[in-house]
């Protein structure tokens, strides 16, 4: 009897072809055991000549639609009936370069006070934030007056508790304690973030899994090595992106020491203005504020997408 075996590809025995011939064509024949060179089908071709155009026209479409909307802006202000005068008070070349070199040198304070301000933040806000979470009835009461103090702080309006601390405290006379505008208002920008800080590290403490700090006891850590080796590492790591999103605010509400006379931008723009009756100034500080804030604000978008791509992969737990 003579047996007929099947050869490769007939009724449906798997020869290796994966369903994508169309997009594969074998090129020329290399040498024994080696791959054949990869070469693009004709209709991958055409694919990726009609995502080109697409991509094409779409940029087309939002250069066009910018153009119109930057022209019906520049009329709309070009044309109001005060724009003469406005420009004059606003925009003007003149008050501009005199006020540049002023408010760069008072800008300087404002960095010092974010360094520094940054700093104690953090420190002070996670410290309340372990307060709040620390379990046992024992406690209880610190736990209370960590709640205290984040409700407190988070409802206060910041410009109401740097009025309180920076001029308030100098009317107590204390010996001993500083009368520094920028100590003082340094001190009320770190009770208000503090507190916004401290309910980030809360929730990122919060959303780890209890079965991370089960695991760390079944090791033999303590409740304190636990949350120093195991909870913490993991909830600072998934509140990166909000703590950048405070430290930009930070940045801006810097500028507000200057109600206690501290000569920081703001300030400096102030004194410009008081002696020229001109608002230009203003806008220097300003757009200042906004070079300094648009990097930060573009590392955390940056931050945040790379932490939800790796949150995606599961490279983050």
């Amino acid at each position: 009897m003579t047996v007929v075996e099947d050869e490769p590809g007939r009724d449906g025995a798997d020869d290796g072809n994966d369903g994508n011939d169309e997009d594969r064509r074998d090129g020329p024949a290399g040498p024994p055991g080696a791959a054949d060179p990869y070469v693009p089908s004709p209709r991958r071709l055409e694919r990726e000549r009609y995502r080109r155009a697409r991509a094409r026209r779409a940029t087309a479409i939002a250069a066009l639609s910018t153009l119109v909307t930057g022209a019906a802006l520049h009329l709309l202000v070009v044309g109001a009936p005060g724009w003469p005068r406005t420009r004059e008070t606003f925009f003007s070349p003149e008050y501009a370069r005199e006020a540049f070199p002023k408010v760069l040198e008072g800008l300087w304070l404002n960095l010092r006070l974010l360094l520094v301000c940054g700093a104690a933040v953090l420190v002070l806000g996670m410290l309340v934030a372990v307060a709040r979470t620390l379990r046992g009835p024992v406690f209880f009461p610190l736990r209370v007056l960590a709640a205290a103090y984040t409700d407190f702080f988070r409802g206060l309006p910041l410009i109401i508790n740097l009025m309180i601390v920076v001029l308030g405290v100098p009317a107590l006379r204390l010996q001993g304690v500083t009368v520094d505008p920028v100590l003082l208002g340094g001190t009320a920008l770190t009770l208000t973030y503090s507190a916004y800080v401290a309910e980030v590290f809360r929730a990122g403490i919060e959303s780890v899994h209890p079965s991370q700090r089960a695991a760390a006891r079944s090791l033999g850590l303590t409740n304190r090595q636990a949350l120093r080796f195991v909870v913490l590492p993991q909830a600072v790591r998934r509140q990166v992106p909000p703590l950048l999103n405070d430290l930009v605010s930070l940045q801006k509400d810097t500028g507000l020491v200057s109600i206690g006379g501290a000569v920081d931008a703001v300030r400096a723009a102030d004194v410009v203005v008081g002696r020229s009756l001109n608002y230009t100034p203003y806008i220097v500080a300003g757009l200042v504020f906004v070079a300094l804030t648009i990097p930060m604000t573009r590392l955390t978008d940056w931050v945040t997408a790379r932490t939800d791509r790796r949150r995606a992969q599961g490279g983050i737990t």
